[in-house]
C-alpha cells in the first residue's frame, strides 16, 4: 500500500487537503473557499467552526474520490494562516466568538493603547506593536463577551491560532498544543527564551492558563482520533514559515518570496535572532530537534491583488494572464510608476495612512504602459524589502526562490530577478506550503531521513538570471523612490 503524507493547509480564503508521496509531489488534492465576514469596516471575521468543518470536507474529498482510506496516510502536517484568533468554551469545545482574521483592524484602538510597550514587544519578540498579531485579537474578545476576563483567569476558556484549533478538533480535545513559528505572532512570546513571556502577560492582562503548550515544529503532536484511532500529526507551521522550509531554504541568507495577494519575504538569517530597526520582522522560522531557526520578514501588502485590481476595478484586463501579454507589447512603462499603497505600504515603511498613487503620466500613455508599470510595482516593492535584508544581514540574496499565483507570470519573474540583480528559481512544486507543513511531518516519522533527503527530491522547473544594465536600474530605482516619497507626503 503506497503511503502519503497528508498536509492540511487552512488558508484565509480557502482550505485545502494534498497528499505527497516521497518524491513532493502532490498525487491528490481537494480545496474548498472559506467566507469572511465583514461585520463593520475594517473588521475580518470568519466562523471558527465552519473553518473546522472545511477541514473534514476537504479530507474526505481527498481520500473518497481517489479510492484512498486513512490507511493510506503516513502522518498529518498542519499549516495555516497565522495570527487569527480563536477563543472557545474549554468544556463545550465552542467559538465564543468568530475567529479574528490576521488581516482584521478591529483591535486597532488597543494597539494604540499598548504603543508606551512598543520597545518591550519589538525586543522580546521581534514583532511591531500591531493588530495583525494575536495579543490585541484576544484583548478584544475577553473585553466584548460578557465576563470574558473572569472565564479566562478561571480557566474556561482557551486560545489558539487555526492550527491549535484544528488539532484540538481532531483530536476530539486531547490535543491542546502550538508550534513556534505560531506561538512567535503572538506578541508575547519571548523568541529567545522560546516560551511565553510574563512580563508582557501581564502588561496585556492575557491569563497564562488560556495558551497551548509550545511544542517544535517537526515532532509528535498527538493522534487525529476524530479520523483514525492511531493517525499521527507530526508537522506544524505557520503559512510563510512552512512555505520557507518547503522552498528547502535551509542555509542562512537562503530566501523565499512568496507572490500571494500581497507578499512575503523571508530570509533564513540561522540560529540567532537579529532584531531590525528598519521596519522588519524577527520570527521563529522553525525548531527541529534541539536547533532553532530564525528569519526575517517582510510583507508587502498589495502584491498580487494590484492585477486584480486591474482586472475588476480598472477594466483593463478580462484575466489575470492578460497583464503578461499587454505589458510584452511595449518596451518600456514610458516613465509611468504606480505604487499601489490602497491600504498602506508594508515592510520597510509601515505607513497605514499613505494611499495608491501614480505618476509620469503623459498624452502618449497607453493602457500597457499602465498595466506594465502596475506588474513592475510588485517586483519593486519586494526590492525594497530585501535590499532591507541584506543591509540588516550584510548577506547579499544571489538567488531568490519564488512561489505563488503570481510565479506564472515570466514577465514579472524575469523583471524581479532584473531589478534585483540576482537569480529567481521556481520550483516544480508551486504548493510549497503545503509541501513545507507535509517535509516537517515526514522528518519525524521517518518518511524523509533527514534534510539532505528532502533536497535530494526538491527539483526546479527555471531559474530566471538578471540582464539589465546597471544604468537601466539606477534610473529606474531613483524614479520608484521620488515616487514612494511623493506618495507618503499625500495623506
Amino acid at each position: 500500500m503506497e503511503k502519503y503524507v497528508l498536509a492540511i493547509d487552512q488558508g484565509t480564503t480557502s482550505t485545502r487537503a494534498m497528499l505527497f508521496n516521497h518524491e513532493g509531489e502532490v498525487k491528490f488534492k481537494a480545496q474548498q473557499e472559506v467566507e469572511c465576514l465583514y461585520p463593520h469596516d475594517g473588521w475580518v471575521e470568519q466562523d471558527a467552526f465552519d473553518l473546522y468543518l472545511s477541514v473534514l470536507n476537504v479530507i474526505n474529498d481527498v481520500l473518497l474520490k481517489n479510492n484512498l482510506t486513512y490507511d493510506n496516510i503516513d502522518s498529518i502536517g498542519i499549516t495555516n494562516q497565522r495570527e487569527t484568533t480563536i477563543v472557545w468554551d474549554k468544556n463545550t469545545g465552542m467559538p465564543v466568538y468568530n475567529a479574528i482574521v490576521w488581516q482584521s483592524r478591529q483591535s486597532n484602538s488597543i494597539c494604540e493603547e499598548w504603543k508606551k510597550y512598543e520597545n518591550q514587544v519589538h525586543q522580546k519578540t521581534g514583532l511591531i506593536m500591531n493588530p495583525y498579531f494575536s495579543a490585541s485579537k484576544i484583548r478584544f474578545i475577553l473585553d466584548t463577551i460578557p465576563d470574558g476576563q473572569k472565564r479566562a483567569e478561571n480557566g474556561e476558556l482557551l486560545f489558539g491560532n487555526v492550527d491549535t484549533w484544528i488539532m484540538y478538533k481532531i483530536s476530539n480535545g486531547e490535543i491542546y498544543k502550538t508550534d513556534v513559528t505560531n506561538a512567535s505572532r503572538s506578541m508575547f512570546f519571548n523568541i529567545y527564551t522560546l516560551s511565553y513571556d510574563d512580563e508582557l502577560l501581564k502588561l496585556f492582562n492575557i491569563p497564562a492558563c488560556m495558551l497551548p503548550e509550545v511544542s517544535e515544529s517537526s515532532s509528535f503532536f498527538g493522534y487525529a482520533k476524530a479520523l483514525k484511532e492511531d493517525l499521527k500529526i507530526c508537522g506544524v507551521a505557520g503559512d510563510q514559515q512552512a512555505a520557507l522550509f518547503g522552498q528547502n531554504c535551509f542555509k542562512s541568507g537562503e530566501s523565499k518570496n512568496t507572490y500571494g495577494t500581497g507578499c512575503f519575504m523571508l530570509m533564513n538569517i540561522g540560529e540567532k535572532p537579529l532584531i531590525s530597526d528598519t521596519g522588519l520582522i524577527t520570527t521563529v522560522a522553525w525548531k527541529i530537534g534541539d536547533k532553532v531557526t530564525y528569519a526575517l520578514e517582510g510583507s508587502v501588502f498589495i502584491g498580487g491583488a494590484s492585477i486584480q485590481w486591474l482586472r475588476d476595478e480598472m477594466r483593463m484586463i478580462k484575466d489575470a494572464k492578460e497583464s503578461e501579454s499587454y505589458s510584452r507589447k511595449v518596451t518600456s512603462t514610458r516613465g509611468v510608476v504606480v505604487v499601489p499603497a490602497f491600504v498602506g505600504l508594508g515592510a520597510p515603511y509601515w505607513d497605514n495612512e499613505c494611499r495608491g498613487a501614480v505618476f509620469g503620466l503623459t498624452r502618449a500613455t497607453k493602457k500597457e504602459h499602465f498595466i506594465r508599470a502596475t506588474l513592475e510595482s510588485i517586483a519593486l516593492q519586494t526590492k525594497d524589502v530585501i535590499k532591507t535584508m541584506e543591509k540588516e544581514t550584510n548577506i547579499h540574496i544571489s538567488t531568490l526562490k519564488v512561489d505563488g499565483g503570481a510565479t506564472a507570470n515570466s514577465y514579472l519573474m524575469q523583471y524581479q530577478s532584473d531589478i534585483l540583480s540576482s537569480e529567481v528559481l521556481l520550483p516544480n512544486c508551486l504548493e510549497t506550503t503545503a509541501l513545507g507543513a507535509a517535509y516537517l511531518a515526514g522528518l519525524q516519522t521517518g518518511f524523509w531521513k533527514d534534510l539532505e533527503d528532502i533536497k535530494s527530491v526538491h527539483k526546479y522547473q527555471r531559474l530566471y538570471k538578471p540582464n539589465m544594465k546597471k544604468s537601466e536600474i539606477k534610473i529606474i530605482d531613483k524614479r520608484w523612490k521620488t515616487a514612494i516619497k511623493a506618495t507618503r507626503m499625500f495623506k
